[in-house]
């Protein structure tokens, strides 16, 4: 019985991961057996997500686990501690607007839940294909989110168009990833810098980086990888949108920093030239884009394609201070989007929620936030 306890004190690194995956379970079973139960299952959601948050912040325990695969670090509990509390707001602002936008059901919370532990996988992987385990988990997740309104053509189109091009972006990743172990005989992320750092520079390395550094600028919709941000974030629910436009990105984001500072460390001269690209194209494409948006949703996914390209200038100077500066930007970008998603969701008149920016002229007069006599 002691080996046991042991044993799975000797897990703790991993606990918030643990728990998250037990609770999507309880989350599923208590759909099925309990009728009704989308706003309790709901609530039980984001107390969990707040609770692991504080258990990632308090829970000092650190190292690697599981052959190698997963790693725990002050960077991971950071951002680990972003995607539970961004996870958990945006059930929150889910709530009030569950009904209409097709969100009543026990799946939601749960397939919340899922992506969430995805990403905290995501964030702690230490081999290419943990990495791509904890990808596709909250990739699957968020293609039923995106099409979960049913009785939306345009919900559907955007979860079919996310699926298409997301299977296209985990083709290019995996063939990246085959290339580097290919050419390094190695998956673990550490280990295949020691490769890099003890043989000449290949040119099959650079081809694989490229690859992956494209798969996983898809999942921050970095240009020109961008091209389905606009019509999943227009179509999907407001709350699903705003859940694409939080916590995965700020997954991803991290993904990315682990992969080229941990593993092609030694190659830094080739991506900074890959990761200017991005930046560059990213912040010009929205800058421009933006300009003639009509639809709300529409205008905040080229402002997150912006945002990632202005994230990505720190990680192209290379170095651990432009790494502090994107965990301090993502930070800001998760609380600033959520306030936004907030306001955007109190936009409603009686025949719906107001996404047109062309009819915001005077929406103040017709639809005041308080009443008249209130007014000074």
């Amino acid at each position: 019985m002691s080996s046991d306890l042991s044993s799975f004190a000797q897990l703790a690194p991993a606990y918030p991961e643990i728990f998250l995956a037990l609770g999507a379970l309880v989350l599923l079973m208590a759909g099925v057996f309990m009728k009704n139960a989308s706003a309790r299952l709901t609530g039980l959601s984001i107390g969990m997500l707040l609770a692991l948050a504080v258990l990632v912040i308090f829970n000092p325990a650190k190292g690697v686990l599981f052959n190698g695969g997963f790693i725990q670090d002050d960077f991971a509990r950071y951002m680990k501690v972003l995607i539970l509390v961004g996870s958990a707001f945006v059930l929150v602002l889910s709530v009030s607007s569950a009904l209409e936008n097709g969100l009543a059901k026990f799946e939601y919370a749960a397939l919340i839940v899922l992506a969430t532990l995805g990403m905290l996988i995501m964030v702690s992987a230490n081999d290419l294909m943990v990495l791509y385990i904890g990808l596709e988990l909250q990739s699957l997740s968020l293609y039923i989110l995106a099409a979960m309104k049913r009785d939306s053509a345009k919900a559907t189109e955007a979860g079919l168009k996310y699926f298409v091009l997301g299977a296209l972006s985990s083709g290019m990743l995996l063939y990246g990833a085959s290339l580097v172990y290919g050419f390094t005989g190695q998956t673990q992320l550490d280990k295949i810098a020691e490769v890099i750092m003890l043989s000449d520079r290949s040119v099959g390395v650079i081809f694989g980086l490229s690859f992956l550094l494209a798969g996983i600028a898809f999942k921050i919709s970095a240009a020109p990888f961008h091209m389905w941000t606009p019509d999943v974030y227009e179509g999907a629910p407001t709350p699903v949108t705003a859940f694409f436009a939080t916590a995965p990105k700020v997954a991803a984001m991290a993904l990315l920093l682990r992969l080229v500072t941990d593993s092609f460390e030694p190659l830094t001269k080739d991506w900074q030239q890959i990761i200017i690209f991005l930046s560059i194209a990213s912040m010009v494409l929205a800058a421009f884009a933006g300009i003639g948006q009509k639809n709300l949703k529409r205008l905040i996914a080229y402002s997150s394609i912006g945002h990632m390209g202005l994230a990505l200038v720190g990680l192209s100077a290379g170095n651990l201070v432009g790494v502090e500066g994107i965990a301090i930007y993502m930070a800001i970008y998760l609380t600033t989007n959520i306030g936004l998603f907030a306001c955007i969701l109190s936009l409603k008149t009686s025949s719906g929620y107001v996404n047109n920016i062309p009819i915001w002229p005077g929406f103040q007069n017709r639809v005041p936030l308080w009443p008249r006599s209130w007014q000074l």
